[in-house]
């Protein structure tokens, strides 16, 4: 711990991470261009007027340049957020709320909701909203030394004409392929409350330019935005036709055939088709505790076959269909879904984002369900899936602690229960110490008689930081992070900086677990006026295999916080 207790005092003498964040900062220049005062003592006053104070990208105090290229956002797209109204009372939890809301919207970095002093005892309510850059050249990324995984850029005006509305050309690079595709949302359509969106995408084989195949989605819907509202409807459709290969490293992973020889290896890719169809309709119901019931009916077509161009035998091809290929199966279905939820909700900072607020729900959050596929014309199926997921969140003296677990199966008439799922986390973010706080993870993932032969990959900017990119494969995966995650250092424009050490353990494996363990050091940067991800940096080294000099290799670089890599089962009842 030398080094990160030097560092945390570096940091914890710097003035400007002593000085008020950009949210309290904010607040001080709208109430200084209002002529405003804070009202300390609010709650239930009536309210007179509400006062919207919308900044530029950049505080007055730096250059303009980026803010005379965007068009800020407009009055009316923050005031439509907004939940308290003139004529109503001053409700802290509704401002919070409106808070949350506000924060949800890509194109603002920063939002404040405040009481502010009004005349005849009354009170004003004050917003104060920061733009974040919207055209923007997005992207998300793996490198892992000199091997770059993953990229995709997005070229992306989060806020067309100040309107709130998106649209955006999307590329995204992989080993294999390149993707051309566009999107559009409009999350208020004609200024209701019904949504719309639309995306498209043409995939290339980067080798010979040829049309590999397509994915999109349209939603049309009434989503459910604030915690009051009883009802949400929605309606989805989605296709995704393309060729898929599975990599390890910078190759297609070849499998070990069972061959007489044991020399025979069979390429892991195979050719893909999705279709799919949902209408879903959600009621809620409480107050201290919310209730959301839905109701879900649809159906799919999912096929998965291998691809001609592997040149495979019929011996083969029936190996990869049964042990590693998703099940092919079509479906027509009903759900009903059941969550509950404790109506608490916090602010805090310095989490994962260093000084912008993030979002919590605290106390429990349980959800279960059950989906039907029944016979009908268009398909044969008959199952029922069941699951649930359990989730509940402690914070006390700075302490925060977080424990979730998962579980689901499908049963079938007449033959084995099949899709066993268990998964479970422990996260805790420590109590600051030597300006810095310990953040410890343990994540846990198991499956049984898999449909889907799922493979769960470990290694380089994938949990397991100092090995090899996607060095370890299996259908379990147990995992354990701990970081000392030391305080950031402000510097010009918002951006802060600061570093990490790490410790790995976990592998993924099918029968029984061998243990692989790493160690390192990394730093975070934080671009809120572009992004609320931290760009992630980790060097490491893999114990268990120590490299005297190891090289670029084991540098993993991406975005997010390595506890953001979970599965997705944590936080719903029933598989996709």
């Amino acid at each position: 711990m030398g080094l990160a207790f030097v560092l945390s005092m570096v940091l914890s003498a710097t003035p400007e991470a002593q000085t008020s964040g950009p949210e309290e900062k904010l607040i001080q220049w709208g109430l200084k261009r209002r002529e405003l005062q804070l009202d300390p003592n609010a709650n239930g006053k009536p309210i007179d007027e509400v006062f919207v104070e919308r900044e530029e990208i950049f505080p007055e105090e730096n250059p303009k340049f980026f803010d005379i290229l965007h068009i800020k956002t407009r009055d009316s797209v923050v005031r439509r957020e907004v939940l308290l109204k003139p004529g109503g009372v001053w409700d802290d939890q509704r401002a919070l709320e409106t808070e949350r809301n506000l924060r949800r919207l890509f194109f603002l970095s920063v939002a404040k909701v405040v009481p502010v002093k009004a005349p005849n005892g009354r009170v004003n309510v004050l917003v104060v909203t920061q733009d974040k850059w919207s055209l923007r050249l997005s992207n998300s990324f793996t490198l892992i030394g000199s091997l770059l995984q993953f990229l995709q850029l997005t070229l992306v005006e989060v806020n067309f004409n100040g309107w709130g509305q998106s649209l955006s050309i999307d590329t995204v690079l992989r080993l294999d392929t390149f993707a051309l595709g566009q999107s559009f949302t409009e999350r208020r359509l004609f200024g209701s409350r019904w949504s719309f969106s639309e995306a498209a995408t043409i995939v290339f084989n980067r080798q010979t330019g040829a049309v590999e195949g397509t994915v999109g989605q349209v939603i049309v819907g009434y989503p459910i935005i604030t915690l009051d509202q009883p009802w949400g409807f929605l309606v989805d459709g989605a296709w995704n036709v393309r060729k898929r290969r599975i990599f390890r490293g910078a190759n297609v992973w070849q499998l070990s055939y069972p061959d007489a020889a044991g020399a025979d290896r069979v390429p892991y890719q195979f050719d893909q088709r999705e279709l799919g169809l949902d209408a879903i309709v959600t009621r809620r119901f409480g107050d201290g505790v919310k209730v959301d019931l839905t109701v879900t009916a649809g159906a799919y077509l999912r096929q998965y076959t291998p691809m001609v161009e592997s040149k495979l035998n019929a011996e083969q091809a029936s190996w990869l269909t049964a042990n590693y290929l998703p099940r092919s199966e079509n479906a027509t279905f009903v759900e009903g879904i059941a969550t509950a939820f404790t109506n608490d909700f916090r602010i805090l900072k310095n989490l994962d984002t260093y000084e912008l607020s993030e979002d919590l729900q605290l106390g429990f959050r349980v959800t279960g369900g059950a989906r039907w596929a029944f016979p009908s014309p268009l398909t044969t199926q008959q199952f029922i899936e069941v699951g649930g997921a359990a989730r509940y969140r402690f914070y006390q003296a700075d302490d925060l602690f977080t424990v979730s677990a998962a579980g689901g199966a499908r049963f079938r008439p007449g033959t084995t229960t099949a899709n066993e799922r268990f998964a479970a986390e422990v996260l805790n973010y420590s109590p600051s110490f030597h300006g810095g706080r310990l953040v410890t993870r343990l994540l846990l993932d198991f499956r049984w008689n898999d449909l889907n032969n799922r493979q769960l990959l470990l290694g380089g900017s994938q949990g397991l930081r100092g090995t090899q990119a996607e060095q370890f494969s299996g259908r379990n995966m147990v995992l354990a992070n701990v970081e000392y995650r030391t305080r950031p250092i402000a510097f010009v424009l918002g951006t802060y900086l600061g570093f990490v050490l790490f410790y790995d353990v976990g592998t993924a494996f099918d029968s029984v677990p061998l243990p692989q363990h790493t160690a390192g050091f990394g730093m975070r940067l934080l671009m809120p006026y572009f992004n609320f991800d931290v760009l992630r940096f980790d060097f490491g080294v893999h114990i268990n295999n120590f490299a005297p000099a190891p090289g670029l290799d084991r540098l993993n670089v991406t975005w997010g916080q390595v506890n953001d890599l979970r599965p997705a089962i944590l936080d719903s009842a029933l598989p996709p």
